[in-house]
């Protein structure tokens, strides 16, 4: 192309002196007519190229290729997390229960957890983001699956009475996190194809209804009534930015609290833990489904406002159960303080933030798909970070559910970090498609 057409003018530009040359250079930068003939000559050059190496070409460049802010708050907190996973297990094998393990076993078997999940977000930042459109119903159906195979003798694992692990050498998988994913890659799939008919609630909001409803099941006979809430709420949620039916979206949402209120009207053990809650230092409850509760305010009670220190927690010394999983908050609050714990919820509100704005961006591109997806995992880590938050504060009661990102838990955290890279993945595209290349 000639220096005449690309700067969008006939006459022939100055180019006998260097601040002629420099001068046609912005020129052919600022021009529109430019622009356009740019993007035009790209995605010409673009088809032509196979279709294995046409997302590369439309990616952006390294310096520009991704959201740094939301990877930076992501590093932050998995990195808190494994210092806080070494500290609140490094006294463990002094109990009978952990006196085979050494005290750097769960250290170690957090940070390979994390180094395969990091290589499996890499797999997954080079896969297209239709492709998970494309068989999102395939891996509704592979989480439901594992969910029934978790159930079946001498394949899940039981521990604390609960069959919710599938051994698998390296780690012991976890179905229910796959499933989370799994509903918000299935959830924001159905919206699309379900997007004409979102104001009728039995053709838009039924049948999803149904497969959570389904899926609650099996998470209820393991039991985890935690990842049911979670998930249920992903899929609402995805659901309710959708933009289905207000009056749907609500009826759906008193008909989940009337099945939570059923369970707990039924279910002795929930409804014991509810009333524990609501009067956690009585002592017939501070020794029984209070404990957790009461040691983990006694936690934050000797934090103050700069804590103990690091590794001077005394709650972790087999006061407080499940220190490094369910509540290491209270082990942050206990050696960082009030400092500690107002840094992570900070953060976690970042991460959140920015994952909601990719997602918003993604639907301003017409990307409905890729933007409910990232919307949806935006629900899920806020979601579970809120609700592990409120338990170990005393706002909730007690759940089994891991701080995202943090906790200890070889799935969880895996499934985590893939997750961030479909988030990430979505970023890069909506950048290509701006900068005038292919998604």
């Amino acid at each position: 192309m000639s220096r005449a057409a690309s700067s969008g003018h006939g006459a022939k530009p100055a180019t006998g002196t260097p601040g002629g040359a420099w001068f046609a250079a912005v020129l052919a930068r600022v021009s529109p007519r430019a622009r356009l003939a740019a993007r035009r000559a790209r995605a010409e050059a673009v088809d032509a190229l196979p279709v294995r190496d046409r997302f590369e070409a439309a990616r952006p460049g390294r310096v520009h290729g991704f959201d740094h802010a939301l990877v930076l708050g992501v590093a932050a907190l998995v990195l808190l997390g494994v210092l806080m996973v070494y500290s609140a297990s490094v006294a463990l094998p002094d109990s009978p229960k952990y006196a085979r393990y050494e005290p750097t076993h769960f250290l170690v078997r957090h940070a390979l957890a994390i180094g395969l999940g990091l290589c499996a977000a890499a797999v997954t930042l080079r896969v297209p983001v239709n492709f998970w459109e494309k068989h999102a119903g395939l891996l509704f159906v592979l989480a439901l699956v594992l969910l029934v195979l978790v159930l079946v003798p001498f394949i899940g694992k039981v521990v604390n009475n609960s069959r919710r692990w599938i051994p698998m050498g390296v780690m012991n998988f976890q179905p229910s996190e796959f499933a989370k994913l799994a509903v918000a890659i299935y959830a924001a799939s159905y919206m699309v194809r379900k997007m004409e008919a979102r104001e009728n609630f039995v053709r838009a909001v039924w049948p999803m209804a149904l497969a959570v409803l389904f899926t609650g099941l099996l998470l209820l006979r393991q039991p985890d009534m935690g990842a049911f809430l979670v998930l249920g709420t992903i899929a609402m949620g995805v659901l309710f930015l959708g933009g289905v039916n207000a009056r749907g979206f609500f009826l759906v949402s008193a008909m989940a609290l009337v099945a939570v209120g059923s369970m707990l009207a039924f279910d002795d053990l929930r409804r014991e833990r509810i009333l524990a809650y609501l009067n956690p230092w009585d002592p017939e409850h501070a020794q029984g489904k209070a404990y957790q509760l009461t040691h983990a305010l006694i936690a934050f009670g000797r934090g103050g406002l700069f804590g103990q220190g690091l590794g001077s927690s005394v709650e972790k010394l087999h006061y407080l159960p499940e220190a490094h999983t369910d509540f290491m908050l209270a082990v942050i609050g206990e050696e960082t303080g009030f400092v500690g714990v107002a840094a992570v919820v900070v953060g976690f509100f970042w991460v959140v933030r920015r994952i909601v704005a990719i997602g918003r961006q993604a639907i301003a591109l017409d990307r409905v798909f890729a933007g409910l997806m990232a919307q949806g995992i935006a629900i899920w880590f806020g979601a579970q970070g809120f609700v592990n938050m409120g338990v170990n504060l005393g706002v909730l009661p007690t759940k089994g559910l891991t701080l995202p990102l943090m906790s200890y838990g070889g799935s969880a955290i895996l499934m985590n970090l893939v997750a961030v890279a479909l988030v990430l993945r979505v970023d890069m595209e909506n950048r290509a498609l701006m900068r005038g290349g292919r998604a």
